[in-house]
């Protein structure tokens, strides 16, 4: 398949590595796209929750999985008057490249041309509900805002939480690495967007993973 990649070269990279070399690969910026979608069989957006750039006259004509990481795909869709066939996935760094594509849908009949893009793409698939976080993102997320929590009450070190982790649940990474790999800007993003979603105290920002944020971000300016 002809594989377009909206977003940075780090995300073409991870596209890579997700769906292998037997497919050809065009990369764009969210200036580019116009030019690059004549060739696309399938679009991956990575850039986060919006959907503007695209220009919605008819040009569009393969499926595009949007990144609808921090609200739903129903909503981005009708925020940027999306009208061509689009999935919602986790677009965030590490997300993409693991044995299962996690996506949502705003219709159930599109089951079957997602099953058929996958199929293409040789990936294995979950549909999940169509909300702000998905699954395997708000979870990690609400781990690391847990361990976050840990710290600030002195209860152990990072380097002990992401030890015992790894040793005692076989993660990966500990919770800090994680947070590390997906960027604390996204991490405070997500968690914020689900709990304004839900009012769950589980997804409320840890004060510590707060001002932690608050101070990359100021230093990024």
């Amino acid at each position: 398949m002809n594989i377009l990649v909206v977003g940075s070269e780090l995300n073409l990279a991870e596209c890579k590595l997700k769906f292998g070399d037997g497919h050809q690969y065009e990369f764009a910026t969210s200036t580019q796209v116009e030019e690059k979608l004549e060739k696309a069989n399938v679009i991956f957006d990575f850039l986060t929750d919006d959907a503007s750039h695209f220009h919605h006259d008819g040009k569009i004509q393969a499926p595009v999985f949007l990144n609808a990481t921090y609200t739903s795909l129903a909503n981005l869709k009708n925020e940027h008057n999306v009208s061509f066939l689009a999935f919602g996935f986790c677009g965030l760094p590490s997300f993409l490249n693991r044995e299962v594509l996690e996506v949502s849908l705003e219709d159930a009949y599109q089951k079957n041309e997602l099953e058929n893009i996958c199929k293409k793409l040789n990936t294995n698939f979950a549909i999940v509900a169509d909300r702000a976080g998905l699954v395997t993102p708000r979870i990690i997320c609400m781990i690391i805002n847990e361990a976050y929590y840990t710290v600030q009450e002195g209860t152990a070190t990072r380097e002990d939480i992401d030890l015992a982790m790894k040793l005692g649940t076989n993660y990966p990474y500990g919770p800090f690495e994680w947070c590390e790999k997906i960027g604390i800007e996204n991490v405070y993003g997500l968690l914020a967007s689900v709990y304004q979603e839900t009012n769950d105290e589980r997804y409320k920002v840890c004060e510590l993973l707060q001002s932690e944020f608050l101070l990359h971000r100021n230093t990024l300016r």
